[in-house]
C-alpha cells in the first residue's frame, strides 16, 4: 500500500486509492463505486470541493469558448450525468452537439434523464464505452473534455492517446481534475477535511463511506500538475498548459492537436 503520488510514467492502473490492485482489477472496482453514487453525484462533488466544482466547471467552459456554429462537436468523457456537456451546449446558444461518453450505465441514465428535462436531448448523445478504447473514427471532434474522471481511468496514457486520435487537427483537449495543493497552510486544512470529514459526511448523506474514502485517496495518488502535463505532451499534444484553482485543489489542463 502506497500513499505516494504516481508520476508521469504511470502507476494509476494498479492503484485503487491507496490499495495496490492487479492490472485489470481497478476498472471493476471503480465501476462499483459509481454505480453506488450515480444518483448522488452532485452531492459527491459538493462534498469533495465544498461546492467550488461548479465555479471551476464554469471556468472550464469559459476557457474552452465553445463555437456557436451548428457543426461544432465535442466529446465529454467520464461525464455521464451531463454536467459539462450541458454547460457546453448552453454556452454555444444550443448550437453545438455534445457526445457524452461514460463506462458506467448508471451515470449515463442520470444524464439522459437530465437532458430530457432540460430540453437538450437533440443536442446530446450518450454512449456507454471505455475511455481507453473510444468507438469513434479519427478526427471526429473539435474538442475533448473530461472533468474529475481521468484519475479513475486505469491506463491514463491510453485515454490520452485516444483523446488525441479522435480530435480534429486544431482540436482542443481540456481536463479538470483534483490536484496537488500548492499553498502550505491550505494543504494541511484540505488534508484534514478530506480524510477526516468527507468519508463521514458521505456516510451520513448517502450511507456510503467507502466510496468517498476511495475518491479522497485517488486524488492523493493522481500525478501532480507538472507530471500530468508531461503525460499530455507524451500523447502528442502541443501548447500544453494548466491553471490552478483554489491554490491547486483542482487544476485545469489544456492541450492542442496541431
Amino acid at each position: 500500500m502506497s500513499q505516494q503520488r504516481t508520476g508521469a510514467h504511470g502507476g494509476m492502473e494498479t492503484s485503487f486509492g491507496f490499495q495496490d490492485v492487479g492490472d485489470g482489477e481497478k476498472q471493476t472496482r471503480v465501476n462499483d463505486v459509481f454505480h453506488r453514487v450515480a444518483k448522488r453525484y452532485d452531492v459527491m462533488n459538493d462534498l469533495m470541493s465544498g461546492g467550488l466544482h461548479r465555479v471551476w466547471k464554469d471556468s472550464m467552459i469559459a476557457w474552452l469558448a465553445p463555437s456557436k456554429t451548428s457543426n461544432w462537436k465535442t466529446l465529454d468523457v467520464a461525464g455521464g450525468t451531463g454536467d459539462i456537456a450541458f454547460r457546453i451546449v448552453e454556452a454555444s446558444n444550443r448550437n453545438a452537439h455534445a457526445t457524452v461518453l461514460d463506462i458506467n450505465g448508471s451515470m449515463l441514465g442520470v444524464g439522459r434523464d437530465r437532458a430530457e428535462k432540460k430540453g437538450l436531448a437533440d443536442n446530446t448523445e450518450f454512449v456507454e464505452a471505455n475511455a481507453e478504447e473510444l468507438p469513434f473514427e479519427d478526427a471526429s471532434f473539435d474538442a475533448y473534455t473530461i472533468a474529475f474522471g481521468i484519475r479513475n481511468v486505469p491506463h491514463i496514457d491510453r485515454a490520452l492517446s485516444e483523446a488525441y486520435r479522435v480530435l480534429k487537427p486544431g482540436g482542443r483537449f481540456l481536463c479538470l481534475e483534483f490536484s496537488e495543493v500548492e499553498l502550505p497552510v491550505l494543504d494541511k486544512i484540505y488534508d484534514a477535511w478530506s480524510f477526516n470529514a468527507i468519508p463521514k459526511i458521505g456516510k451520513a448523506v448517502t450511507g456510503d463511506a467507502d466510496s468517498y474514502q476511495y475518491l479522497v485517496e485517488s486524488i492523493r495518488k493522481f500525478p501532480r500538475q507538472a507530471d500530468f502535463a508531461e503525460m499530455i505532451r507524451t500523447a502528442g499534444f502541443e501548447r500544453v498548459s494548466w491553471r490552478n484553482f483554489t491554490g491547486g485543489i483542482a487544476a485545469l489542463h489544456s492541450g492542442w492537436k496541431l
